[in-house]
């Protein structure tokens, strides 16, 4: 008998996987918090089942097709030390699909929850009171399009640049914006931040840009590592396109415009170096401190 025979049900992979994942030590956080929930995301991708809610499934019997397929996956997660999304192609932000390769970074910006659990709102914070006002959006960095493509949905009249630097993470970010049927309203550019944009000026920029110190970098453990250093590495403090951008955002907001903008852990460098500017840092469910806002005004 195989250990494909013995693990019948959806229940017994979920056990399974989670104490293999637990003994081999992963590293998790690319849209998972521990290995009861990777496990739970790899079990349902692996079967094309809706990846929200894993319970309805549990005592679900599996064919041995289906359990050697998932033991395969189970198996490379543990080998390869790849994140979870780059063994199926896909992660989810708020639920929402985007495929995913070793060619950009897993998605998991803070900045898509404040878009759509609406804090910049009216209902909110009331930093962006009308979002049927916001005609264009720059998101700077934008890897796989995420970012980009969660700004077009929620600001329903918006025109949205995207730029990377990276050839290779553009051509993912074409296929998820293609994937939504944005192609008409998103434009991705190529460049170093803002050069790809000329003088252009947008009602809001979005930015979740490199923001890991060097020697953290250095450090990281293989699910990190294996992906794209570029989309990391900001520097030996980890701000220096951090930097850039406040330096250079200014000129690309029209009179009312805002930039929000991803620094991680860099608050407290930030607030010293910079003591004029009046971040407005906005939390999360998952993060406090590690996104901040600022008006054209705050910045001119």
């Amino acid at each position: 008998m195989t250990l494909a025979d013995e693990l019948i049900t959806v229940r017994d992979l979920l056990r399974y996987a989670t104490s293999r994942f637990g003994s081999a030590g992963l590293v998790f956080g690319h849209g998972t918090a521990g290995p009861i929930d990777e496990a739970a995301f790899l079990i349902l991708e692996g079967l094309h089942l809706p990846v929200d809610d894993i319970n309805p499934w549990l005592d679900a019997r599996l064919t041995s097709s289906e359990r050697q397929h998932l033991l395969a996956l189970f198996e490379a997660r543990i080998v390869t030390r790849k994140p979870a999304p780059y063994l199926v192609g896909k992660a989810y932000i708020q639920g929402i699909p985007f495929r995913v390769d070793e060619r950009v970074i897993v998605p998991r910006s803070f900045i898509a929850e404040l878009l759509l659990s609406g804090t910049l709102g009216p209902e909110g914070l009331g930093l962006i009171p009308d979002a049927g006002g916001v005609g264009s959006v720059l998101d700077l960095c934008t890897g796989s399009g995420c970012l980009a493509i969660i700004a077009a949905m929620y600001f329903g009249q918006a025109d949205v640049d995207a730029v990377d630097l990276s050839p290779q993470a553009l051509k993912v970010a074409r296929l998820n914006v293609d994937d939504h049927g944005l192609a008409d309203r998103i434009r991705l550019k190529r460049g170093d931040l803002f050069k790809p944009v000329g003088s252009a000026r947008y009602d809001l920029i979005l930015t979740n840009p490199p923001y890991v110190a060097a020697a953290e970098v250095a450090a990281f453990p293989p699910e990190y590592a294996g992906e794209p250093q570029m989309a990391h590495l900001g520097g030996a403090d980890g701000l220096d396109l951090v930097r850039t951008i406040l330096a250079q955002a200014a000129r690309h907001l029209t009179p009312t415009g805002g930039l929000i903008c991803e620094v991680g852990t860099g608050r407290a460098l930030l607030e010293a170096e910079f003591p004029h500017l009046p971040f407005t840092w906005l939390d999360t469910e998952a993060s406090e401190g590690e996104v901040f806002w600022l008006e054209r005004r705050d910045l001119m």
